[in-house]
This record gives C-alpha cells, structure tokens and sequence, in this order.
C-alpha cells in the first residue's frame, strides 16, 4: 500500500525514534533491489493468522484495524490538510493469479472527505514468513477506478514482497510492486532497535523502512519513511502516525 497523498517530509514531534545503542553500527552493504522470489519453494501460501500465517511486522488477523493520521502535523502549521487512514484485514479473501489471498482495505480521508479506497491482497509464505504483494484495486472517493490498480498475474504484473519474514536484516532491498508502467516500488531496511512514542502507545524493537517509487523517482531521492512495530505493524507512515488500533 502506497502513501500518496502525503506531501510533508520529516520526523512529526509527536513520535519520538531512539535507535538503541549499536543499532546501527553494522550496516549490510548495499544490494540490488530483489525483484526475484522463492515462491515456489514455499511450503504453503497462507492469508491469515487462522491458516499460519506469523509475520512479527504485516500481521494478516483478521478484524485488525489501525487508525493513522497527521493530526499533529496540521496543529503545528507543517501540513495544510488533515489527512487520515483507516487500514483493516477484512474477513474477505480473492483470488489472485491463482492465489487466495487476505483482503486488507485502506480508507484514506482529506479533510473528512473520502478520498481513496483501495483494496489490497497479501499472501505469507509458510515456513519464510515472507507476506507477499499480490495487488491492489483503487478507487476515488467517489467510487471511480484509479490507474495505479494492478494485479499479479495481469499486463505482466508479478507478486513482491510487502515485508519479509524472519530476521530483519538491514540494508535488505526489495521490490513491493513488479507491475511494469503502473506500480514499481521498492523498499529498503534503513534502522532497527527503535523506540517509538505515538498517540497509541509506545512501542520497542521497532524498524524503519524507506520506500522509493521507481516511476515517480527513480533514482530514489525522496524515500517515504515507514516505521513497523513487533506484533503491531505499521506506526508510521510519513507524518502520519498511529492513533488506535484494534488487536483482534
């Protein structure tokens, strides 16, 4: 899932990043963006903690729902708008590429207006705990398609990886989204041993993950910063931090 209404860049006051000490003091040399995956190696594809599913950072529960938002932003005069997030693992699946995948929706308001609405498709590899990226449709708050939807399976379109499983290892780098022309984003591990404080709660052994799109900069100057918490999942987006959220 992809920030794109997000035009402010930096560390919002409200959340606070302690790296503890060493973490970053060996730092994994620079690799190739990943854009091939052992798919086939895995032992079975699973779409929810029901299945087998045990991702420490993209927990697939379904009925888990975070609420984000750039409130504190907006009352310090950094952000013109108020801009918020609802992402939910539905109690749905799809079949995609022939894969049944978790549907997880994202719900994006301006303002109180609905803007975006996307529905996502993820899949764990049991056994790696790898969760991968299967798609995702799009529409405007208005219910219109938007063009940035695109599946596996479809125009050439291939599964990425939205999070890798086991030890997060830094300067990892890897492809979210392999849709040629519509959706190439990709992700690098960036810092890890960290402490956050958001209006949820303060959460450790946190990890900081930069995500460049390869057709809006491709040379990857202007990263979006995203923060994953332990059991959690995402914290922070940008400046858009978490609010609540409910643990199944």
């Amino acid at each position: 899932m992809k920030r794109k209404l997000l035009l402010a860049v930096g560390i919002a006051a409200v959340l606070a990043l302690v790296a503890t000490s060493g973490a970053q003091a060996h730092k994994a040399k620079k690799l190739k963006y990943t854009d091939a995956f052992p798919l086939a190696d895995c032992a079975d594809l699973v779409n929810s903690t029901a299945d087998g599913a045990r991702n420490r950072y993209w927990p697939l529960e379904i009925n888990r729902v975070w609420n984000l938002s750039n409130q504190e932003c907006v009352d310090t005069g950094r952000c013109d708008e108020l801009e918020e997030a609802q992402v939910s693992v539905l109690n749905e699946t799809e079949m995609v590429d022939g894969v049944l995948t978790r549907v997880v929706e994202e719900r994006e308001t301006i303002d109180g207006a609905l803007a975006e609405v996307s529905r996502n498709y993820f899949v764990e590899c049991l056994g790696s705990e790898d969760v991968y990226y299967f798609g995702e449709d799009v529409v405007d708050g208005a219910g219109l398609p938007l063009p940035d939807a695109w599946r596996a399976g479809t125009s050439g379109a291939l599964p990425g990886i939205i999070f890798p499983g086991g030890a997060f290892l830094l300067g990892a780098r890897y492809f979210q989204e392999l849709a040629p022309g519509v959706a190439l984003d990709r992700a690098e591990h960036k810092e890890m041993g960290l402490q956050v404080i958001v209006p949820a709660g303060t959460f450790s052994d946190c990890v900081l993950v930069e995500d460049t799109n390869i057709l809006e900069d491709p040379k990857g100057k202007h990263p979006d910063e995203k923060v994953y918490c332990p059991g959690i999942g995402i914290v922070r987006d940008e400046e858009m931090v978490l609010t609540s959220f409910i643990d199944p």
